[in-house]
């Protein structure tokens, strides 16, 4: 049959009128529509606050989660204008309805600013059901209100109406999610909280409330860290040995301010967290590479001043000085330049160039007056270049004895393909399941690795029993591309043969433990995975409805299922309940699961690395209480299986 000519002319070009855009392509300015997406809403405001306060104008936010689901953000600063902008509206309406309006496009109003593109209030105003504002200047507490980006109050005389009077300054934000964009409209209090005092540490004289009203707890939490980055590093290596004390830094350099703290502890791990006028760059960027560089030199150069290195030795690498430290490196830049949106990476070349001349002059001058840590941290090094040489060795040993093949063993189902870029493995439990799976599969482009049971908790377990399981040891192997064990790093993403690595298991309790085991095990000896976006999750469905006339549908959860019974009232169906991937025959598992033009998948991401690894740890560790007690916190957050 001959293909349907598709027409394109004048009238395929579509125009998106105001807050359209974000409505239509929310993840283009928020990241995503899950969870993560949901809370950045709130940062987007609260970053909004925070920059009054850099400029000198606030030095108190509350962040309130209301019980009928939305968030109130409220700040003492100078309240945003409210006067009649040059376009004819109010400046609050331009604000709060116009992508790219702002007073962050100069440097008069805001000299550093975290909300670079003017776009934040007019997202969560787009992405919201419902926006209530209340701004506090001039003497009177004016009002608008919004739904779903549209202003729904008359103006008075052109103008916002007045509610009453006040002495006062500042601005009250409310807003409720809008639930036909999110996956899920419950913000998460772990999450907010973690970022709130992230922010209270980046900014000594800030005092955040943090108050959850939802479920009628009405729990209350005070942020305000005096000691700034100082006290952040130490609250980071609370739970650990501390071989030094915190050291800082600070200069400014061609009008960029830099703060350095950083702290050595007796675990052999690297964790540099950098900030860019407030925003975590969760990708890192040009500042943490000048701290990394300059740090880098300087400690080898007093390593050979010292005779640590003899003339022979070579340089210790970078990951052999920074193992064992945690540092945050924070800078404020009056031009700075992100890649996206969210600001996950900082691309800024003067601020390397800044960050590196402060920590050349700053570091010496430490250095040479406390010599008795800079042994101890020399001698971190050199243990670290030690344990990493021989773990490569026993590395090296231990991979080469099990070879990359086709299928070997009944292991990996290895594709035809060797082009990366379009590769894919599926991790798949049970011989069952890895049966149909092997079947069912495009050959040319898809790997199947079955694994037996539950692998390793590798959060509670030493790296020579990490490197001797069996299933580990295959998806090494498998990979390609190495992994890290924190005493050096040869892990190499550019090794690796797939593009997506993709957890398949069984949608019950046992399935999403494999899947747990699996993530602990990504994050904590593979993290540029996860962090590169090669990690996925299946989402094989729960149930298949067969009505009695017309076509079966696949449902993925129990939500999916009310809807389709409540749509389906009159219509007699059969349901199939899959209890496990190997129950489906290969034309249903590739139907559901494998075949990218109707399957799901759900990427995993890292979105606040400090939260994450102290959660890793409570969830995966050894030490049972905290476990328990975050059970009970987020028992109603759970989504159960019944």
């Amino acid at each position: 049959m001959a293909r349907k000519k598709e027409i394109y002319d004048e009238s395929s070009i579509h125009v998106l009128e105001g807050l359209e855009a974000v409505r239509m392509r929310p993840g283009m300015y928020i990241g995503s529509t899950s969870r993560k997406g949901l809370n950045h809403l709130i940062y987007e405001i609260v970053d909004n606050a925070v920059d009054e306060h850099l400029a000198g104008f606030c030095d108190h936010i509350e962040v309130t989660l209301e019980n009928d689901g939305s968030c109130t953000v409220s700040d003492n600063g100078r309240g945003i204008p409210v006067g009649m902008h040059e376009k004819g509206v109010p400046a609050e309406r331009l604000v709060y309805t116009t992508l790219h309006a702002g007073g962050k496009f100069d440097n008069e109003a805001y000299k550093t600013s975290g909300g670079l593109h003017g776009v934040g209030s007019s997202v969560v105003n787009a992405l919201s059901t419902y926006l209530d504002i209340k701004i506090k200047r001039d003497g009177a507490i004016h009002h608008d209100h919004y739904r779903q980006g549209k202003p729904d109050l008359e103006l008075v005389n052109g103008l916002l109406p007045i509610m009453g009077k006040t002495r006062e300054t500042g601005t009250c934000v409310n807003f409720l999610p809008d639930p036909e964009i999110f996956d899920t409209v419950r913000f998460s209090a772990t999450e907010v909280r973690s970022r709130l005092h992230e922010t209270a540490y980046l900014n000594p004289g800030l005092t955040i409330v943090f108050r959850d009203r939802r479920d009628d707890k009405n729990s209350e939490i005070t942020y305000h860290e005096p000691d700034g980055i100082i006290g952040y590093v130490r609250e980071m290596n609370k739970n650990e040995e501390a071989l030094t004390e915190p050291i800082y830094f600070r200069g400014i350099d061609e009008g960029i301010t830099v703060e350095v703290a950083f702290q050595y502890v007796n675990e052999f791990h690297e964790n540099i967290m950098g900030y860019c006028n407030n925003i975590f760059n969760a990708d890192g960027g040009t500042h943490l590479t000048g701290f990394k560089t300059a740090f880098t030199m300087v400690m080898n150069s007093y390593a050979r001043e010292i005779g640590v290195l003899k003339d022979k030795d070579p340089n210790f690498t970078g990951p052999d000085i920074r193992n064992g430290m945690t540092a945050v490196v924070s800078i404020k830049h009056p031009d700075p330049r992100f890649e996206g949106q969210t600001k996950t990476k900082l691309d800024n070349a003067d601020a390397s160039k800044s960050v590196s001349k402060i920590v050349n002059e700053q570091a010496p001058h430490y250095f040479d007056r406390n010599l008795d840590t800079l042994k101890v941290i020399l001698g971190c090094a050199e243990k670290s270049a030690k344990i990493r040489k021989t773990s490569e060795k026993a590395k090296n040993s231990l991979l080469t004895k099990q070879k990359y093949s086709f299928d070997t063993n009944g292991k990996l189902a290895n594709c035809i393909s060797r082009d990366a870029s379009k590769c894919e493995i599926f991790i798949v439990e049970g011989d069952s399941a890895g049966g149909s799976a092997k079947t069912a599969r495009d050959r040319n482009y898809q790997a199947i690795l079955p694994i037996r049971g539950k692998i390793l908790n590798v959060e509670k377990a030493s790296i020579d029993k990490v490197l001797a399981n069996a299933e580990i040891r295959t998806m090494i192997t498998s990979f390609g591309c190495g992994f890290s064990e924190g005493y050096g790093n040869d892990f190499d993403i550019t090794k690796l043969r797939y593009d997506k690595i993709i957890i398949m298991a069984d949608a019950d309790v046992d399935g999403a433990h494999i899947g747990t085991l699996l993530l602990t095990l990504f994050y904590r000896y593979m993290p540029d995975l996860i962090r590169e976006g090669h990690v996925y999750i299946a989402m094989p469905p729960l149930y298949k409805v067969i009505p009695h006339k017309g076509e079966g549908e696949y449902l993925y959860d129990d939500n999916a299922l009310a809807r389709y019974r409540k749509t389906h009232r009159d219509q007699k169906f059969t349901l199939q309940r899959y209890k496990g991937l190997g129950e489906m025959d290969p034309d249903q598992l590739w139907e559901t699961t494998l075949n990218p033009e109707t399957r799901m998948l759900r990427r995993i991401e890292i979105a606040d690395p400090r939260l994450s690894s102290d959660i890793t740890g409570v969830l995966m560790g050894t030490d049972v209480p905290p476990r328990r007690d975050f059970i009970y916190e987020h028992a109603r957050d759970a989504e159960l299986d019944v």
